[in-house]
């Protein structure tokens, strides 16, 4: 990756969300995280963002967690929904 790349809105999204988790791992004060935020909304270049962590530990990003429930809240909904749709079949055929 190019770090000299412009930033966009989304790179600096991810950054500020990567410093909420390092503060709530206590990793970081909040006057550190206001600090690094400021600079982070301020940043022009990838370099810049990843100026503002290069200090921190790398963690495991949570999409992977949050992924798989979410597949599985789609899959009961839509075991609801066959269900729903099979039981008003049954009711249409009973009243016919």
């Amino acid at each position: 990756m190019d770090v000299e790349l412009r930033a966009s809105d989304d790179d600096r999204h991810r950054v500020v969300a990567e410093l909420q988790r390092h503060t709530s791992a206590g990793r970081l004060s909040l006057d550190e995280f206001s600090e690094r935020v400021g600079v982070v909304w301020s940043a022009r270049t990838l370099n810049d963002l990843a100026a503002v962590t290069r200090d921190l530990p790398v963690e495991p990003t949570p999409a992977g967690p949050a992924v798989e429930h979410g597949r599985r809240d789609l899959l009961v909904v839509f075991a609801v929904a066959v269900a729903t749709l099979v039981l008003l079949g049954l009711l249409m055929a009973l009243t016919r």
